[in-house]
């Protein structure tokens, strides 16, 4: 028996608005359980056309160069792989700008390309706070390699032309990366930027203050004067509340698409906006005696905010699942039993209190834009069920 081929066929609107044509490349992908429609010129693929991938090269050869050169005429025959004023120190310093340079360069670029949804409701106010959100974890990223190399190679010394060539190296992966992402970044890959800023932040300054024994006082000790670089900490919370709200933003403009409008959806954007905004004063006012009560009203009202959402997602959210529900509501359950096994009976210390909440409401705000940003790509179906929602108000 003959096989039988299907056609497809896609709207005269949605083809407009994608600037399609005859000749597009177009392929189907069976991706969980859903037929999903790809350009074969996708973001990835990109990367290797159109001269993309010519300028992350050009700008390492470039900044290698200039680093060799500086070299001569400094009359530098060799230099130290780690330490003050190293090769490693360089290659974090100029990776970290050539990156960013080039990633806000590629990001500004791709806003003019029709088949990216995620730049075009992406507003300028949102805008610095993306690109230093990656600068940040590719200092991480370079500042770890460059720590894990010094170990292995301690002592190590090269000739200039050998630094200048492991400079290019690292610059190259660098830049790559930097316009890779840049080409490819969405709500998702933006959750998983704020899961790195936010746990990298508090994991680094819990090491950091591990001679200090934290754990003995709470997790707010990691902000406060007596522990060492508090600031780290604070910063922390702060860029963390501002890429939160720049997420917020975004997923709640593409959201209007579909739902203009909405009381509801308003009303859930305010309160996420609302803990957002708590998570960085949590970092504007550490626990220290002078801010100690406004540090403990501001956490307070940010646990306030999260049961807020616990309790309201049923009403707020259009087409929630059962599956999310039962997890909103295990969560809610499970932060009223910590605060009775801390506040009542005294089993839990104030940290590890501190710990279980910010993990179950940290995690549990992941899988609601997660929930969001799956609203935004079945548009339809859930405009049909904030429909039926609001006609019965």
């Amino acid at each position: 028996m003959a096989k039988k081929d299907f056609h497809l066929s896609i709207p005269k609107e949605v083809a407009e608005q994608l600037q399609l044509k005859d000749e597009t490349p177009v392929k189907l992908i069976v991706k969980k359980d859903r037929l999903v429609v790809q350009f074969e010129e996708s973001s990835r693929q990109r990367i290797f056309q159109n001269g993309v991938l010519g300028w992350p090269l050009l700008t390492a050869v470039l900044v290698s160069l200039g680093y060799y050169i500086s070299f001569v005429i400094q009359k530098i025959h060799s230099i130290k792989f780690s330490g003050d004023y190293s090769l490693a120190t360089d290659i974090i310093v100029l990776g970290v700008i050539m990156g960013t340079l080039l990633f806000a360069g590629f990001f500004i670029w791709d806003r003019n390309n029709p088949q990216n949804h995620f730049t075009k409701n992406i507003y300028w106010r949102n805008f610095p706070v993306i690109v230093l959100s990656f600068a940040l974890i590719l200092a991480l990223v370079l500042i770890g390699s460059m720590w894990l190399f010094g170990l292995l190679f301690k002592g190590v010394v090269f000739d200039r032309f050998t630094a200048s060539i492991i400079f290019f190296v690292f610059g190259v992966l660098s830049n790559l990366a930097m316009v890779y992402f840049a080409l490819v970044v969405d709500a998702g890959v933006l959750s998983t930027v704020l899961t790195l800023v936010i746990i990298s932040g508090v994991v680094i300054s819990m090491a950091v203050n591990n001679q200090k024994y934290w754990w003995q006082h709470n997790l707010s000790f990691l902000g406060t004067s007596n522990a060492s670089s508090g600031w780290q900490f604070n910063a922390t919370l702060i860029f963390s509340a501002l890429l939160m709200v720049a997420l917020i933003d975004y997923l709640f403009v593409s959201l209007n698409e579909f739902f203009a409008g909405s009381r509801r959806l308003i009303l859930l954007r305010i309160l996420l906006t609302l803990t957002a905004v708590n998570l960085g004063l949590v970092g504007v006012f550490p626990n220290n005696a002078a801010s100690h009560d406004l540090h403990d009203q501001v956490a307070s009202f940010l646990v306030f905010f999260i049961i807020a959402l616990v309790v309201s997602v049923r009403w707020l959210l259009p087409a929630v699942t059962t599956d999310f529900l039962v997890l909103s509501y295990g969560v809610g359950m499970t932060l009223v039993v910590a605060e009775c096994l801390f506040r009542v009976l005294g089993y839990l210390s104030l940290t590890a209190f501190e710990m279980i909440a910010f993990l179950l409401a940290f995690g549990w705000l992941l899988m609601l834009f997660d929930r969001i940003e799956a609203l935004i790509n079945n548009g339809a179906e859930s405009t049909i069920a904030l429909m039926d929602m609001d006609k019965s108000n």
